[in-house]
């Protein structure tokens, strides 16, 4: 029995395989809007087979965003534009999920291929961040403000509205932001957060700010469909969060009602030394798997059929999400079901094409 292609039951939701699309930054919105690029990028990895399709990081306020063209979902005139892909990628016969977040001391930089990297200029479209503490993520970024007690209940509100029109627009899985140093992560780690007051210093103060989202989210997004959460295992710096840190919170946030921990690592500063490799990040879902007893995604440059396979059946994670080789090839699960030696339909539309024995000149078909 091949484990990639079996379906995962969370909570009253089935996903038809274990391949999730990870949520990848398009950097092709505006104000905040989904667009035709959006719809293409997410429904064709639907079309190709993926069982969960996560749409990008989206902004639970303004000022989240990453980049002036990143996706956000804080006010209702940006459900509908979303409700036309979840409709595409439910036809499909695919699930609909959206990562919800906010970047933190990270947010309002140029995207990639303006030329320019770092913070955009305040004169330029950019603004000053909100962070835990006053400490920027590089010096080419703006010092954030410390955020205070008014904006962190601001922004635990922010988050449950925009989870509720995640629904709205279709969505029938949400996962919460909390890796690769935005915000929620920078509130985790003591190397972004020094705070002296509830959010900041111990595990419980540093852990509070997530809990609380998770809390006010869960509360509004349906019982019967699952909640994920995205993690960075480890900062890979002295003295930053860590894994012993993240399997104890795995064990809160699965009693908060989280039912899979998305397991990624880094991002929190520059400087990182990060020991790059084909599953690198494995280790982490299989340890918070165990520990936590929660079940959990594994992502880091899983690229082969026989490696996704390998992870699930070994036990080290429920599901496998990928994002580069998705980039690639948008069929891969397709392909990977061929090189498996499982049947996985082709859209009727392709079948015809798909079939190395079947000619493609039949213009009665269309193919020609």
């Amino acid at each position: 029995m091949i484990q990639l292609f079996q379906p995962l039951t969370l909570r009253q939701l089935t996903l038809p395989n274990r391949i999730a699309v990870s949520p990848m930054c398009q950097y092709s919105a505006r104000d905040g809007l989904a667009n035709d690029w959006h719809l293409v990028h997410l429904g064709s990895r639907a079309t190709g087979g993926a069982g969960l399709v996560i749409a990008e990081a989206t902004a639970v306020a303004p000022e989240g965003r990453i980049s002036p063209q990143c996706l956000g979902l804080w006010c209702d005139a940006q459900i509908e534009p979303l409700r036309r892909i979840t409709r595409f990628i439910d036809s499909q016969g695919a699930v609909a999920g959206i990562q919800l977040g906010h970047a933190g001391r990270k947010a309002g930089v140029w995207r990639p291929w303006a030329g320019r990297s770092g913070a955009l200029p305040l004169d330029d479209g950019g603004w000053t961040p909100l962070a835990p503490s006053a400490l920027p993520f590089a010096a080419d970024h703006h010092t954030p403000r410390a955020m205070s007690r008014a904006q962190i209940a601001t922004l635990i509100a922010d988050f449950a509205s925009a989870a509720g029109r995640a629904r709205a627009a279709g969505f029938r899985v949400v996962e919460i932001h909390a890796a690769h140093g935005y915000l929620l992560h920078q509130f985790l780690s003591p190397l972004s957060n020094v705070r002296d007051d509830d959010y900041g210093g111990s595990f419980a103060n540093r852990t509070r700010l997530l809990l609380e989202v998770v809390e006010a989210v869960r509360a509004v997004w349906p019982a019967e469909l699952p909640l994920l959460v995205r993690l960075s295992a480890t900062d890979w710096l002295d003295g930053g969060w860590s894994e012993p840190e993240t399997v104890e919170l795995a064990r809160l946030l699965k009693a908060r009602g989280v039912d899979l921990i998305d397991l990624s690592s880094g991002g929190l500063a520059p400087g990182a030394q990060i020991p790059l490799g084909p599953g690198y990040q494995v280790r982490f879902a299989e340890r918070v798997r165990h520990e936590a007893q929660i079940a959990t995604g594994a992502v880091g440059q899983i690229s082969e059929p026989a490696q996704a396979e390998q992870v699930l059946r070994c036990g080290q994670a429920d599901l496998v999400l990928l994002a580069r080789e998705l980039l690639r090839d948008p069929y891969w699960p397709l392909h990977a079901a061929e090189a498996l030696g499982h049947r996985l339909a082709w859209p009727a539309q392709y079948v015809r094409a798909a079939r190395q024995d079947t000619p493609i000149h039949d213009s009665t078909a269309g193919l020609d």
